[in-house]
Parts: C-alpha cells; sequence; structure tokens
C-alpha cells in the first residue's frame, strides 16, 4: 500500500472541524495522518495525569475516514511545567549560558530526569495505543538534533563525555596517544581533567574536537534508542520510524538509521528559495543510502510556502506532483504533506499547509487532490528498490573533521559531493550514498571524494574494489589524517598511496578567489580553487596538468591500474565542467548504462521490482522537452510538457 498523507494538528482547531478535515483528506486521497508530535501539554497537562481522550476523538474521526495514524512522540517541545519543575533539564551553549524555553528542543539528552520523564509520556502513550488498530506506527521526536540542539555543554555532558571516552580508549594513556595531548601540555592524569569543549582561548585540540561532535551524535542516538525500546517492548506490531533533515550534518544518521524499522525524512525544496532539483534528489539519495537502500517515507513534503519570520514562494503549479514524484522516483513510499492547515498562531504562522489560514481548499488542495488520484495507479511500485550503477561515497565523520578544519575557506567537503553528484545527475545517470565501509561490488563507478579520515579497513575495502574491477574516483586532501583526526606519519595520499599509485610532493592552499587552469585529455580549459596538490606519478598515468600556477605544467589529476579496475585521482577543487568532462569519459569507459539522452533539465531514475521496472521521467524546465529512451533492438522519443512526469514500465 503507498501511503499518501499529512500531518495534521487536532490541537490547534476546534472539535467540530475535525470531521470536516478528515472528509477533505478522504476525498483528496489521503489515507495516513502524522499527529501528537508537539502536544505533550495537551496529553499531559500536568505530571503524572495523562490525558489521551480528545487523541482518541481524533484518531476515531480520521478512522471513519480511512484514514490511518503514525503517532509522535512529544519529546521535542517539553511543557512549561516541566520546565519549571526540572529547570536541570535546559542545555548549555558552548558559553555555559542556559539555554531556556520558548521556542523547542529545549532539554539535553543527557539529562536522567529529562530521560525519567521521557519514558514515562512514551510509555503511557504506547500503553494507551498498543491496540489500536488505527494507529500504525511511530515516529521518534521530531528532527533531531536540529537547531544544533543536541550540542550541549551541561554537567551532565561532561560526565557522560567521560564516560564515552572511557570505554572508547580504555586508559588515559591510549587517549593521550591518540589525541597527541602532550601538544601544549594538555597531557591527562586523571579522568575528571578532560574537558568539554567551551569556548576557549585559542582553538581546542582537533582530535578532542572530533570525539566530541561523535559523542554528541552518539548520545542522541541512545536518546532514541531508549524510546525505541519502550516502544518494541510494548507495541511490536507497529513500525518506528524518525523524520530526519536531509543533508543535516548534526548527527551520523547511518548509525542512527540501524535501529529503525526504516527512516523517514522532510523535504523542503524551496525552503531557501529557488529551487535545485539536483540538490533535492542528493537529498533523497543521502536519505535511502542511510536507510540502506530501502524504502523511505517523506514524512514532511512542501505543500506551501515556508518560514518562520520570513516565508519564501509558494510552490508553483505542478511542482507540488513534481516534488512528490521525485520523492517517490528515489524510493519513497510515502509522501506526507506538512501542514494540513496552516496555524493562525505560533513560530510556524506563516509555514503554509495545503490549506490556509482560513481552512479553504485552493489550489494546492486541488493539486494535492489529483496526485492522490494517480498514486492509486502506483501501487505495484511500493517496495521496489532504487537502481544505481554508481555511487558517492559519504561520510560524516569526514565531514565533521573538515568542519573543525576547513583547510581553506573556500574548501567544502559537502560543496564537493554535491559537485560530483550533479555531474553524474546531469548526464542521467543514478547514484547511491554509501558509507566508506559498505559493499561496492556491484557499482561500475565509485567516487570518493576527499577522504580525508583513513583507516586501515578503509583502504582494504576500496582496494578490494578496484582489484575485482571497479573504477574509483579520489579527490585533494584524501589520507591526510587518521580516524582520531591526527595527521598520517606516511607520504600523502598516506593510506592510498599503491592504490592510487601517486605521491603528493606539496600541497598548497589558494588565496581567496583565485583560480587556476587544467587541461585535460582534449583541448578544453577548466579551473580549480582553494586547494591543488602536486602530484608525483609512481605507477599512474597523467590525465590532466596544471596550466599556471605555483604547480604549472605539473599532473593535476591521473589514472593507475590496480588488479582489474582503475584508481583516479583528482588532485585540485575541480569546476563543474571539469567534473562533468571526466564523467562522461568515465561512463563510457565504465559501460554504464544510460537509457535515455535528453536534456540535463529531464531527471532519469529507476526502480525495479517483482512487479517489473519503473523508468521515471521528470522534466524540472519551464519549457518541453524531449528526449529517447534507448533499448535493446528500439528507441523510443517521448515529449514531456514544462514540470511534467512520466513512468515507463517494462
Amino acid at each position: 500500500m503507498f501511503y499518501y498523507g499529512v500531518d495534521y494538528y487536532p490541537e490547534h482547531w476546534p472539535e467540530e472541524r475535525w470531521n470536516l478535515d478528515a472528509s477533505l483528506m478522504e476525498s483528496a486521497g489521503i489515507n495516513v495522518a502524522r499527529l501528537a508530535e508537539f502536544a505533550w501539554v495537551k496529553m499531559e497537562p500536568e505530571e503524572g495525569h495523562y490525558d489521551f481522550s480528545w487523541l482518541d476523538r481524533a484518531i476515531e474521526v480520521l478512522g471513519k475516514h480511512r484514514i490511518k495514524v503514525v503517532l509522535g512522540t512529544p519529546t521535542a517541545s517539553p511543557p512549561m511545567w516541566l520546565v519549571k519543575k526540572y529547570p536541570q533539564i535546559l542545555p548549555v551553549d558552548r558559553d555555559g549560558h542556559i539555554m531556556g524555553p520558548g521556542g523547542r528542543r529545549h532539554y539535553c539528552y543527557n539529562s536522567p530526569e529529562y530521560r525519567k520523564l521521557t519514558r514515562k509520556i512514551v510509555t503511557a502513550m504506547a500503553e494507551h495505543y498498543k491496540d489500536n488498530p488505527d494507529v500504525i506506527g511511530w515516529q521518534i521526536d521530531n528532527e533531531l538534533g536540529c537547531h544544533e540542539s543536541n550540542r550541549c555543554y551541561c554537567d551532565n555532558c561532561l560526565i557522560a563525555f567521560r564516560e564515552w571516552l572511557k570505554k572508547k580508549y580504555g586508559t588515559l594513556e591510549n587517549l593521550n596517544n591518540s589525541w597527541g595531548t602532550i601538544f601544549w601540555s594538555q597531557t591527562y592524569t586523571s579522568w575528571d581533567e578532560i574537558i568539554i569543549p567551551r569556548r576557549t582561548v585559542g582553538s581546542h585540540n582537533p582530535s578532542l574536537l572530533l570525539d566530541f561532535l561523535r559523542f554528541v551524535s552518539d548520545s542522541t542516538i541512545d536518546y532514541q534508542n531508549l524510546q525505541i525500546g519502550i516502544l518494541r517492548r510494548t507495541c511490536p506490531d507497529k513500525f518506528i520510524t524518525h523524520n530526519l533533515m536531509g543533508l543535516f550534518g548534526g548527527l551520523d544518521y547511518y548509525k542512527l538509521a540501524e535501529t529503525l524499522d526504516f527512516i523517514s525524512w522532510d523535504n523542503y525544496p524551496k525552503f531557501r528559495g529557488d529551487v535545485n532539483p539536483a540538490g533535492i534528489a542528493l537529498s533523497h539519495d543521502v536519505m535511502r543510502g542511510v536507510n540502506s537502500g530501502k524504502p523511505f517515507w517523506v514524512m514532511e513534503e512542501q505543500s506551501g510556502a515556508a518560514g518562520w519570520e520570513i516565508f519564501g514562494p509558494h510552490p508553483l503549479p505542478g511542482e507540488i506532483r513534481l516534488w512528490a514524484y521525485q520523492g517517490i522516483a528515489h524510493g519513497a513510499d510515502a509522501i506526507v504533506y506538512f501542514r494540513w492547515r496552516t496555524c493562525r498562531f505560533g513560530t510556524e504562522e506563516y509555514w503554509h499547509g495545503v490549506l490556509d489560514h482560513d481552512g479553504v481548499p485552493r489550489r494546492r488542495y486541488e493539486e494535492v487532490k489529483k496526485m492522490g488520484e494517480e498514486l492509486k495507479n502506483l501501487t505495484d511500485l511500493v517496495g521496489s528498490r532504487y537502481k544505481a550503477e554508481a555511487a558517492i561515497i559519504y561520510s560524516y565523520d569526514i565531514r565533521w573533521a573538515f568542519d573543525i578544519q576547513p583547510n581553506n575557506p573556500s574548501f567544502n567537503y559537502m560543496e564537493q559531493i554535491q559537485r560530483y553528484y550533479a555531474g553524474l545527475f546531469n548526464q542521467h545517470v543514478p547514484v547511491d550514498i554509501v558509507n566508506p565501509l559498505s559493499n561496492l561490488s556491484r557499482y561500475k563507478l565509485v567516487i570518493a571524494p576527499s577522504l580525508y579520515l583513513m583507516t586501515p579497513q578503509i583502504r582494504e575495502n576500496l582496494e578490494r574494489y578496484v582489484r575485482e574491477g571497479g573504477t574509483l574516483v579520489v579527490t585533494p586532501r584524501s589520507g591526510v589524517k587518521d580516524w582520531n583526526n591526527v595527521v598520517t606519519d606516511k607520504t600523502l595520499p598516506g593510506e592510498l598511496a599503491d592504490l592510487l599509485g601517486v605521491e603528493i610532493e606539496e600541497y598548497y592552499s589558494i588565496p581567496g578567489d583565485e583560480r587556476y587552469q587544467i587541461k585535460g585529455i582534449g583541448p578544453e580549459k577548466y579551473s580549480c580553487k582553494a586547494i591543488c596538490e602536486l602530484i608525483s606519478p609512481k605507477s599512474a598515468e597523467v590525465i590532466a596538468q596544471y596550466e599556471d600556477g605555483p604547480f604549472a605544467g605539473k599532473p593535476a589529476a591521473t589514472i593507475n591500474r590496480f588488479g582489474n579496475g582503475e584508481a583516479i585521482y583528482i588532485g585540485a577543487d575541480v569546476d563543474i565542467q571539469y567534473i562533468e568532462s571526466l564523467l562522461f569519459w568515465l561512463i563510457t569507459r565504465c559501460r554504464i548504462d544510460i537509457i535515455v539522452m535528453g536534456p540535463k533539465e529531464v531527471e532519469v531514475t529507476v526502480r525495479e521490482g517483482e512487479d517489473g521496472v519503473f523508468i521515471f521521467l521528470l522534466n524540472h524546465s519551464d519549457k518541453a522537452e524531449a528526449v529517447k529512451l534507448s533499448f535493446p533492438g528500439s528507441i523510443e522519443e517521448i515529449m514531456l510538457e514544462p514540470g511534467d512526469v512520466k513512468i515507463i514500465k517494462r
């Protein structure tokens, strides 16, 4: 069953309105609603006194209209009575200031009091709804870590951080050696000397900072798992998910997803203004990647203008449909719109929903309704898997290490991932996002941007992949550090030297907005910024060289035969034009199947399942576009109107 839904807040509206809302939902094809994730005070108006009667009635009304419910645990927004009685649950910022109530997410994940109160409300909800047939699943909390709320510097977190370090390192000697604490006389002689990285004079040890970010992530996941444990024991027949935030970097989503049945995520294509189709596609693919390639839910899909103090543009006619299909094309088995009706009060007054403040159905409702009709014909793709022959390696640890030490103000790990992803997206190559230790054997091409942190296990995984016939692309600042964020004593690229067949004699930080030219295999010239490296080929062959700058005439990129495969090293932060040129060459060289010929504005994805192969064509252009589909023995031409979507089943 394909779930098509809305995020509904019955506590915001008169009860006499509920039936009309449910009727309008049913008419639009809505079959699921998320409820209660911010309604703690309504369910527990005072400590230990629970009132679910209003929620029971809301679920009953929805049930009469054949709408199932996903309940959110309400822990993202502790009520005011709780804060007044337990002020010690409030988080502390890096300056040592207590973060007060008034918004949301105002709690510390390591607060014993808050964890106890969490157990109570989640247990009460689970016991009350465990046998309710209209409740099909649970969402844990809401957007864990949003606003960097999981980076707390209180004394509870200090104690927990020390315990986390004890488990990881075992002894102080091991920790001191791993962090290099001899620098600036920071050697620890007892565990209670270890600090939490509040603001200091100068900069903290980068190894401490990286471990702190790992601890923050693990603390958040542990808090999630506290709730999951209660729900698993009490409601074993109901699914458990959490709504992630796409390219958010404050949590290791690979780890967070491990204990969920599947992940959900919140998609707002116009939240920051203009829509970037490749960027939204990347977000979908990252979310599917942390979900081990399984289908996922979009738990919050933009249905109107989004914003708090300032709001952005509404979806244009057709965009609600296009965005929903883009999610489905990338592996979503559910689309849930945020929100049903735009709230008249509170911080999100201007975060628009399917209905406006007055509750009158208009264009956006009609588009949602039209989409609901179309989805009735797509039940056979539920459970099918996204198919990709190319992958990009993405690591939260590496991202954090670059956050701590960017190397150059213009050098950005995520921008690299986005650029290489766009290079494939623009050439109609579907992509999986994977972690550095994933099984890579099913991919013809793997791109590994800036493998800044390296372990023997990662090196072995990459060598195995290439040795067995894979093609690997690695970009600058790779193999620089070990997993503790300490620079290697080997000649760069460190652990990767044999695989890449090169040594790095020197690396250079390009100042300001300067650009240096590089020349590839053809006559065209391209540019690089931020970082360039002087490559000394050992067993590798040169495929690009610098035209100017400090390394003029020297290699900028190489290719190395390793076993049955090839490893390419790009020694500079190159522009999208060079990336597209290189990838065009590699797509042919790797024999990646390109089934669509057409403009880059037409997105192409493939899902495969027991009921067949589904080819999605999405026209992100504001004009009609023609594409050619190439199948064995035939070529089919298809015309797509502006913003149109077509699904070809084979």
